[in-house]
């Protein structure tokens, strides 16, 4: 769509109840427009924020069925919570999944943050990072076609390995601010993620955060995107202004000037007509 940045699309979350059938149309509208990828959060529960409590599907689940019904666009949970399943399980999953898309899957990776739906499921949300770190090694070697023995804190695998072998390394990506976890963990990394808010949905922004991490990764963005004066899907992080439409083209080829390399728009609103509109812009 725009030389030298890929861009892709986050299918819906919470913005409001979406069954299967419109959450695939979404994925194979993405697809036949042009995206390079699609993108699924992994949570399981938003309440207490001052709007009705709600969830959405289980992500790896949505991934996988995804998988199985494109051709071309790769496709990844942004991010995993490393927290929510055994890290063995994350990585014969991601491996799974990379075998139906025929190898168009990231494994994106992160901490997880939110406490209710923490401690709605009964996960354990003390020593967030640290429980990360074990996990993302245990996760990172097994894909990489190791035998793993790790006996950690919170986590231990004993002569753990993946079978059927994976035809490839599946790439690793980290979606974190959090300066410990990247430090500790991008060295490994094929690509860093940030969410918009953490940048302020500016190129400028994005250029100082990614100026931060160092390293040679990939760096990927989130960019909130408002289609046609946007319809209040997403609610306002931290007072940051959703990019209007009209001027996106212009913003992704300031995000690549600011050393972007992938822009993953979350569109407001979020469906069909969306995304065919704002393929069409760019």
């Amino acid at each position: 769509m725009l030389s030298g940045l890929e861009v892709g699309v986050q299918l819906p979350e919470v913005e409001r109840n979406i069954r299967w059938p419109e959450l695939l149309a979404i994925a194979t509208r993405a697809e036949e427009c042009g995206f390079a990828s699609v993108w699924v959060g992994d949570h399981m529960l938003y309440r207490g924020d001052g709007r009705p409590e709600r969830g959405p599907w289980d992500a790896w689940t949505a991934l996988a069925a995804i998988a199985a019904s494109t051709e071309r666009v790769k496709l990844g949970p942004l991010v995993a919570s490393t927290a929510f399943h055994p890290p063995g399980l994350i990585a014969r999953m991601a491996a799974t999944i990379d075998e139906i898309s025929d190898q168009r899957f990231v494994l994106g990776l992160g901490a997880g943050w939110n406490e209710v739906e923490f401690r709605a499921f009964g996960i354990p949300f003390d020593h967030v990072v640290a429980r990360f770190l074990e996990a993302f090694e245990i996760i990172r070697r097994l894909v990489d076609g190791e035998r793993v023995t790790l006996e950690g804190m919170y986590h231990r695998a004993e002569d753990a390995v993946l079978l059927p072998p994976p035809r490839r390394k599946v790439p690793l990506m980290v979606g974190s601010q959090g300066p410990r976890l990247l430090r500790a963990s991008l060295p490994y990394a094929d690509a860093w993620n940030t969410w918009y808010s953490w940048y302020g949905n500016t190129p400028e922004g994005f250029a100082a955060l990614s100026a931060r991490q160092g390293g040679s990764f990939r760096r990927s963005a989130c960019v909130l995107v408002a289609v046609d004066g946007g319809a209040g899907e997403r609610s306002s992080e931290d007072g940051v202004s959703a990019v209007e439409s009209r001027r996106l083209g212009e913003h992704l080829r300031e995000l690549a000037d600011a050393g972007a390399d992938e822009a993953i728009l979350v569109l407001d609103p979020i469906d069909e007509r969306s995304v065919a509109a704002v393929a069409e812009l760019l």
